[in-house]
């Protein structure tokens, strides 16, 4: 029920243990199996089986683990059933996973979504036995009424795109390459994808306030951020997530919101300032003339004045600042949960990069479609008009740094399946290939 590996715990080691349990030393021999396995599961089913950060390096959890003492003296203390039952998480998204885990071994037992479709684009008017073949796995999805039509009709274009848009495609009606391929993945796949969100939903089995009643969840391969208020999705955008290079990924990771900035300046990273800007000053010093250079007390340099081309990436003495102004690269808008991974969320000016499909183009930093919007929700709780407030320090041109009154907790997940509120299952790409490395780990320990 849990997506466990029930190996891990031996009910019938435990039996034949109490069964045996003829004398003292064999009865505390028994509790002790009793005791052990108790906490594996306890473990397991609360906080996870793996420790997430040895299996991928860019996910940072602190997981919640129990204290051992005290998982064992809440039996002795309240009904075992009760503490049992109470042990798994009690948070929503992780029993919607739970019914969609169990629908879908129902499904796999009654022989899953049949045939895979062959066969190049389908579209409305199309006809043969291509479409018979989307047809039926369309029907045992879930995504159509059961029909006996052999033609690419309203209802299957109409079906088509309900499963484009369960699945992140772009919701055109069409079954192109992308699409069909999503289609013939098999329910094993998926079965899986939906034990991976449950494991990855186990580390993050906090109580609040560490949770936030109030939160931000930006799920790095659905390319969405969410502000989340007491578990209803309360403000959604698109995102632009870290580029696939192992060095721009977008790390998994939860810490607080304290502030945004208005009117902000780039402080251009280090790595990007040596590796991309510093080849580029070599052969024009005038490159990228809309960003200064700075020396060690923050002065402006005279490009002309400097010889680039003595530099190394070790031994660069300046630093660089991209001022306030609409073409900044952070656009008008950043918001800060200072972390020594110096990500953070932001405007952007590269607007054109959210009508994409795939939105992974950044250097690990999360760009914002509705930043402005996003900025009103979060001053709504302290400012009676907050689209006025915001847009009065926007018109100053200055660079402003607005405190959150109240923090907000912000999480950063990777999550490939997730239930929507309304109960529809939805499956993302493995876009950093970190659900693989999981699984993996997942099949070692059982």
């Amino acid at each position: 029920n849990h997506g466990l590996p029930a190996g891990r715990y031996d009910p019938d080691a435990l039996r034949a243990a109490f069964m045996d349990a003829d004398n003292p030393y064999s009865r505390g021999q028994a509790e002790i199996m009793a005791s052990a396995m108790f906490l594996r599961y306890a473990h397991d089913v609360q906080s996870g089986i793996l420790d997430p950060g040895e299996v991928v390096r860019e996910i940072h959890r602190d997981l919640p683990r129990r204290d051992p003492t005290d998982l064992l003296q809440s039996l002795v203390d309240a009904d075992p059933y009760e503490v049992m039952r109470a042990l798994p998480p009690a948070h929503p998204e992780y029993l919607r996973l739970q019914r969609e885990l169990l629908r879908l071994t129902r499904m796999a037992n009654e022989g899953g979504w049949g045939a895979s479709v062959y066969g190049g684009r389908l579209e409305l008017g199309d006809r043969g036995q291509s479409v018979v073949q989307l047809r039926d796995r369309l029907i045992r999805m879930g995504y159509m009424e059961r029909s006996a039509t052999a033609v690419f009709d309203a209802d299957m274009e109409a079906a088509v795109q309900r499963f484009q848009s369960a699945h992140g495609l772009l919701a055109d009606g069409v079954a192109g390459s992308s699409t069909i391929e999503e289609v013939n993945i098999g329910l094993d796949t998926r079965l899986r994808q939906v034990i991976l969100a449950m494991e990855r939903q186990r580390w993050l089995n906090w109580e609040d306030p560490e949770r936030g009643s109030r939160h931000v969840l930006v799920n790095i391969p659905d390319y969405h951020a969410y502000v989340i208020d007491n578990e209803e999705v309360t403000f959604e955008t698109r995102v632009v997530v870290g580029a696939t290079p192992s060095n721009r990924v977008t790390p998994e990771f939860s810490d607080t919101m304290e502030h945004m900035v208005i009117n902000p300046s780039w402080y251009v990273p280090r790595s990007i300032v040596t590796k991309e800007y510093l080849p580029k000053l070599k052969n024009n010093p005038n490159a990228h003339s809309y960003i200064e250079i700075t020396d060690n007390r923050g002065r402006v340099v005279n490009r002309n004045s400097v010889d680039f081309s003595q530099f190394t990436a070790r031994s660069f003495p300046f630093a660089m600042r991209q001022p306030p102004s609409s073409r900044n690269a952070l656009g008008l808008v950043k918001f800060m949960f200072p972390n020594k991974y110096n990500i953070y969320l932001h405007d952007t000016p590269q607007k054109s990069l959210f009508g994409r499909e795939v939105r992974a183009y950044s250097h690990g930093c999360i760009r914002l479609q509705k930043p402005f919007d996003f900025a009103y929700a979060l001053l709504a709780p302290q400012t009676e008009n907050p689209k006025d407030y915001f847009h009065r320090v926007l018109n100053s041109g200055k660079e402003t740094k607005v405190s959150l009154e109240t923090k907000v907790p912000v999480h950063l997940i990777y999550r490939t399946a997730f239930v929507s509120q309304d109960g529809r299952a939805e499956f993302r790409r493995d876009i950093y290939g970190r659900d693989a490395k999981i699984w993996s780990a997942l099949e070692r320990a059982g």
